[in-house]
């Protein structure tokens, strides 16, 4: 029998009460930002007016990176989307896989401050591009293409038990794709667009382990659930139980000592 946390998942329909989305993950620690969800249901994506944004041009295509979701603020375990937009102009097309010798397909690729973690390019559907005279059949995009980036900060870059180390990460993102029109293909080009994310902390219950790390602190009185879970845990495993009270020791300790400092050395307000 399985019992324990579950995981987060959830389950997105239309108006017709059609199953347009399914968002489920291995670990608690990661879920989708509200903003996703509610994206999954026209099946469109949103922008938030405040998230962060950056463009350029190359051979004619019109590039645009954002962050979707929070205001494009990064929180631990938080799912956030990089949506990169390539507008191609009327008579041209961009090269998707498979592609043959001597073609090259879009690609992206993303990078991050230590803790950043990107999952799967959710790519749209490309269209069948057919070339006779040259006996070879293509899968291209036209127009507007919208590419998604899911990704999410670890403990590593935003813990729960710990002030944030920064207050903003750089994101960069590489494209590379080749523009052509039914005779010709411009040569292959990569460019590259970086934007500035701010970071957030994340929320907590009212649970002395947990304060005094630089969270934010919410009202809800956890401590009955956390005695619950501690004395599962004494049951199944008692020496598991031991390194536990060792760890909160170390984080209550540590937590003292910071808010310690903090009284020791105010800032003065200008």
């Amino acid at each position: 029998m399985l019992f324990g946390i579950p995981y987060p998942g959830a389950f997105v329909c239309n108006a017709s009460g059609e199953v347009t989305g399914r968002f489920f993950h291995d670990s608690y620690k990661k879920r989708d930002s509200p903003e996703i969800l509610l994206d999954a249901a026209p099946g469109h994506i949103g922008r938030d007016d405040n998230a962060p944004i950056t463009s350029t041009s190359v051979d004619k295509v019109d590039i645009t990176a954002h962050v979707r979701g929070g205001n494009g603020r990064i929180r631990q375990g938080m799912i956030r989307h990089l949506v990169v937009r390539l507008d191609i102009p009327q008579g041209l097309h961009v090269y998707g896989e498979p592609a043959p010798e001597g073609m090259f397909p879009l690609t992206m690729t993303v990078k991050g401050p230590p803790g950043l973690i990107t999952l799967p390019i959710i790519t749209p559907e490309t269209e069948l591009l057919q070339l006779p005279s040259v006996g070879v059949d293509l899968q291209v995009w036209h127009g507007r293409a919208e590419f998604i980036i899911p990704f999410y900060a670890t403990g590593e870059l935003a813990s729960e038990v710990r002030p944030l180390d920064r207050d903003t990460i750089d994101l960069t993102v590489h494209v590379q794709f080749q523009a052509c029109d039914d005779d010709v293909c411009l040569l292959p080009t990569t460019t590259s667009l970086t934007l500035t994310a701010p970071m957030d902390v994340v929320d907590i219950p009212k649970l002395a382990i947990l304060q005094g790390h630089g969270q934010r602190e919410g009202t809800y009185d956890a401590t009955p659930h956390m005695k619950r879970l501690i004395k599962r845990k004494i049951r199944r495993k008692p020496l598991a139980f031991l390194g536990l009270i060792l760890r909160s020791l170390k984080l209550d300790r540590a937590g003292r000592k910071r808010l310690q400092r903090k009284s020791d050395h105010p800032v003065s307000e200008q």
